[in-house]
């Protein structure tokens, strides 16, 4: 797919990955619809993609609420005239053992909170926004031949493959790369690719909360010991929406690390 004058919608846009895969896109000529909870980041983010020579569109919206979902990529199509691909970006961690035990002691337990919080958002609403965008990118007829009708690209993680301390995170991350080889095989007859990017850790502010000690141990795990910088991350989105053989597969981008 070639990118410029192509509508592209980002959730989690408001910052982190989803901020730099939108400016990097706007220099690609794509049209980004970002979409986020966070007002005032989706505004600073609009601002950036326009610097970038990109007109940029904002919505509001919960990806875990089905009605919501559904209403924006209604209004996202007739406000934009169409849609030719989504990025699923969006995501959290709540991190925690399954169980914290001492002495033979049990002390803490992952709760049922905190693995709906994190199943809600990083499975239930890719698979909401996703299926919202297949059907409009079906629907929608533009003259052109149905190998150029879409692209979904997931965001998937290196801890799919399992990580302490994230159970929650793992099993939803694995399950947004099997929905991708599943959609892939689904959608490929309505011209629609699917693929995934698997980022190992990056220069986001979930890791700049992390304590120094900690952080240097994490980068000196890395094979070329450093973390990723986000816009690595959106290269290899860019990546996945412009070669037209691309599909449901799993691109690992994460300097060597396996967990």
């Amino acid at each position: 797919m070639q990118l410029k004058d192509k509508i592209i919608a980002i959730t989690g846009a408001a910052g982190g990955l989803g901020r730099a895969m939108a400016v990097r896109l706007s220099r690609c000529g794509a049209m980004p619809v970002l979409l986020d909870m966070n007002e005032d980041g989706l505004e600073q983010v609009r601002q950036e993609c326009e610097q970038a020579g990109a007109k940029a569109r904002t919505y509001i919206v919960d990806i875990t609420q089905e009605d919501q979902v559904v209403k924006t990529f209604k209004q996202l199509i007739e406000d934009c005239g169409g849609l030719h691909g989504v990025v699923n970006n969006a995501g959290v961690t709540a991190d925690g053992l399954l169980v914290k035990a001492k002495d033979g002691q049990v002390e803490k337990t992952l709760s049922l909170e905190d693995w709906d919080k994190v199943s809600q958002i990083d499975m239930r609403g890719v698979f909401l926004c996703a299926r919202e965008a297949a059907a409009r990118m079906i629907e929608q007829d533009e003259g052109e031949a149905p190998q150029m009708r879409g692209v979904i690209v997931n965001i998937s993680s290196i801890s799919r493959a399992g990580n302490v301390g994230q159970t929650n995170y793992s099993a939803a991350k694995s399950g947004v790369a099997a929905m991708t080889v599943t959609w892939a095989n689904e959608l490929a007859r309505h011209g629609i690719r699917v693929a995934a990017i698997a980022p190992g850790f990056c220069q986001t502010a979930m890791v700049e909360k992390m304590p120094d000690k900690a952080r240097e141990k994490l980068e000196a795990s890395i094979p070329l010991k450093r973390l990723g910088e986000p816009d690595e991350i959106a290269h290899a989105v860019q990546f996945a929406f412009e070669n037209d053989y691309f599909n449901g597969r799993v691109l690992e981008v994460d300097g060597g690390l396996r967990l």
